[in-house]
């Protein structure tokens, strides 16, 4: 159960969506895909579900090659796209139907019905999928991805559309799911990223820019560790900019600091030792680690907005 893409490359034109990526999204693993609009997320999906061909690049799922032998391919794989297209004029069952006898399942009836109770669409399984809310059409989209029970799930913006109760069920829907399963998916909600995935990957202007835990994120990307101290009286910030492992100095106010470091702990040990030395009061002392989303902001050169 797994995703392996290899120099990847996808050009609309002259202009290249996908430059020549690689990346591996492993068994039981949980991947977050992120980067700005137009990065080339969604490309890079439909050509791993085999919508679209690429120009270059070797894609296997379950070491199943998607050029060579896509049908086999596709077997392995739900896919929820993005913009999610549905026939309106199909009940719910009546679609999750349609699509089960796609995939030539046995026992449909038993298996629509597990997809229904898990995706929680019981209480508007009994309306056409076009009178449904938009949060509730996704669910039947999730449903459909689900429905021959794949190795591998590719979900592009699976929580569009949902109320805050209904991203925190597909949320733990996803986790559940990515104990036995590959989940690659998109979101522009990066504290959605943060709760739920193993892996992040990012990709700006069709290279990736980033492929790690996100832990390991934050330990490579040393801007991000910030320690926020506050004296009882002023203090010269200079003599903070003069500690070991101090970056820069931001002065919120005579007494509040907020200090870049690459070594936190060892900045708070030498402001502890500072204090003493020469009688300051620390009111306040405490290191934070920036959120996804600054780090987002570092590789990609832009603020992400949910």
């Amino acid at each position: 159960m797994s995703i392996t893409i290899s120099n990847l490359t996808k050009a609309y034109g002259t202009q290249k969506a996908v430059d020549d990526i690689s990346f591996k999204a492993a068994n039981n693993e949980i991947v977050g895909f992120l980067g700005p609009n137009g990065a080339g997320k969604s490309t890079t999906m439909k050509i791993i579900t085999g919508y679209l061909d690429a120009d270059s690049g070797i894609v296997t799922v379950n070491e199943v090659d998607v050029n060579k032998n896509p049908v086999e391919a596709k077997k392995q794989i739900g896919y929820l796209p993005e913009g999610n297209p549905l026939y309106y004029e199909m009940y719910v069952r009546e679609y999750l139907s349609f699509v089960a006898e796609l995939h030539q399942i046995k026992n449909s009836k038993k298996r629509i019905e597990e997809v229904i109770d898990l995706t929680g669409l019981k209480i508007e399984s009994n309306k056409k999928t076009g009178q449904l809310s938009k949060g509730y059409k996704q669910r039947v989209g999730l449903a459909a991805a689900l429905i021959h029970n794949p190795d591998v799930l590719i979900l592009d913006e699976p929580t569009t559309g949902l109320d805050p109760n209904q991203i925190i069920e597909i949320r733990q829907l996803i986790k559940e799911l990515g104990k036995d399963k590959t989940v690659l998916f998109s979101s522009h909600i990066l504290q959605e990223v943060e709760s739920i995935c193993d892996k992040v990957i990012i990709i700006n202007n069709g290279t990736i820019v980033a492929d790690d835990s996100l832990s390991n994120l934050r330990l490579s990307n040393e801007a991000y560790h910030i320690v926020i101290v506050q004296f009882s009286g002023k203090i010269d910030p200079q003599v903070l900019l003069n500690l070991n492992d101090v970056q820069s100095v931001e002065e919120e106010s005579a007494s509040v600091f907020k200090i870049q470091a690459s070594d936190p702990e060892n900045v708070k040990r030498q402001l502890l030792k500072l204090s003493l030395e020469n009688n300051l009061n620390i009111i306040s002392l405490q290191s934070e680690t920036k959120s996804l989303e600054n780090i987002f902001r570092n590789l990609t050169g832009n603020i992400q907005n949910n």
